[in-house]
């Protein structure tokens, strides 16, 4: 029985895990056959089993006195490289097979950056949404009350993720130094006056953007001028409107859990100020967008129909920024049909298996999510590295180090797919730098 079988029967349902370690088992075929000392130290079967996997409660008190109970996990998957590292997620959908799909993308992502940092993942089934501060920050406390035992900078560093922005990890953080007695870079996404790095909650968007300029300019094309559509609304997707605003795009849609907007005139910079200060201040629905831009569509979730209708607009370039597997099949088609160029994905495997394989056999340029995503942890990285030196670099240097960062992940992608056989292909060029970095690592490091 091969080890994705065996991974499938042990672990049945955990179905995102599985789709995770197939897209890799399948891209690193090759490297196994050229390196049998992977083969014999058992290196795959080793690096799909996490180190050390936390579960535990967390009790809380809402504001009418009731007490509810969460479940909160930490994936530390792998620390060959690096402590790990690896965002926080607050959601009612997490469960342990997400997180450890999201900390098995994690350990690739982290070593295409070049920087010394292993993967990990972590969060709770909470829902942020809907809650006062009060009861956010008392989760937040009651659950760093457990999660304090496990990390520290030179251990795990968690940062941000879905429902864990620069408030959560502020009463993360506060709990973190209330019990440890000690001012440290435990967690990344800080506050600018206490710690924090400037670029870090635009780096995954600025970054897949960057990415996307990457690819485009390996074939001779720019961003100039290209309609872009975008999923989501959160700070992914803001920043990769931002970016590509910069830099001569044209944003035409995004979204958020109860619909999509569709801007036929796209999205400039006083329509976007408006969106983050709808989405950052307010906590509004896009919805209230089109109320605003009579130029501007919303189009309401339907739960009957089998794709997104976002995907099946006339586009140059796609940015799925929202969440995993929101591209299938039928999406991907869409996108192929209406000319795609090129689709780099902001969110965590957006796109399922059936729709990477209508992507490869169209021959569009498409980035996956562990190389074009890595500009949230790179700039993490770089907030760890200037909380060890007790400094701050100013906006210019942080943006400049992450541009230079996803060029050199384009370039380490794009050389491993054409030595590999298999050029343009940027999925088996991430997967296999990223593995082949590990698992050397893990080598010289004898069997722990």
């Amino acid at each position: 029985m091969d080890i994705y079988e065996r991974i499938k029967n042990r672990d049945p349902n955990e179905t995102e895990f599985h789709q995770a370690v197939f897209e890799v088992v399948e891209s690193i075929k090759p490297v196994l056959e050229m390196h049998p000392e992977f083969r014999s130290a058992n290196i795959l079967e080793r690096i799909v089993e996490p180190e050390r996997v936390i579960m535990f409660r967390v009790p809380w008190m809402d504001d009418g006195g009731d007490i509810h109970v969460n479940r909160g996990f930490r994936i530390e998957m792998n620390s060959a490289i690096g402590p790990y590292k690896g965002g926080l997620r607050f959601h009612p959908s997490v469960n342990l097979g997400i997180l450890k799909f999201l900390a098995f993308e994690q350990v690739f992502k982290n070593a295409l950056t070049t920087l010394p940092m292993g993967g990990g993942k972590g969060g709770a089934d909470f829902d942020p949404k809907g809650k006062s501060n009060e009861e956010v920050q008392r989760f937040c406390q009651s659950f760093m009350l457990e999660l304090a035992r496990h990390i520290g900078p030179n251990t795990d560093v968690p940062a941000g993720d879905i429902g864990v922005g620069a408030r959560e990890i502020g009463y993360l953080f506060g709990m973190y130094k209330k019990i440890s007695n000690e001012f440290t870079g435990v967690l990344t996404g800080k506050g600018l006056n206490w710690g924090g790095s400037l670029i870090r909650p635009e780096a995954t968007g600025y970054g897949s953007v960057y990415f996307a300029a990457e690819m485009l300019n390996a074939r001779g094309e720019t961003l100039e001028g290209r309609r872009c559509l975008i999923s989501g609304s959160g700070n992914v997707a803001q920043y990769t409107m931002e970016k590509l605003i910069e830099l001569g795009g044209i944003p035409v849609t995004f979204s958020d859990s109860n619909g999509y907007i569709y801007d036929e005139k796209g999205v400039d910079r006083e329509k976007l100020d408006f969106l983050m200060e709808l989405k950052n201040i307010r906590r509004g629905r896009v919805r209230e967008y089109a109320e605003k831009y009579s130029e501007a569509v919303y189009t309401p979730v339907d739960p009957d129909l089998k794709y997104n209708p976002l995907w099946d607009h006339a586009a140059h370039c796609a940015f799925p920024s929202a969440t995993q597997n929101e591209i299938n099949g039928i999406d991907a088609g869409n996108l192929v049909k209406n000319g795609i160029l090129v689709v780099s994905e902001g969110a965590n495997m957006p796109t399922t298996p059936e729709g990477m394989n209508i992507f490869f056999d169209s021959g569009i340029l498409y980035g996956p999510a562990k190389a074009a995503n890595a500009g949230g942890v790179s700039v993490s990285g770089l907030e760890m590295s200037q909380n060890s030196m007790r400094l701050g670099w100013p906006a210019e240097e942080v943006d400049s180090r992450l541009k230079m960062i996803m060029k050199n992940i384009h370039k380490t992608c794009l050389d491993t797919a054409e030595y590999y056989g298999t050029p343009f292909n940027y999925v088996n060029g991430a997967n296999i730098a990223g593995f082949v970095k590990v698992a050397q690592a893990m080598l010289d490091q004898g069997l722990v």
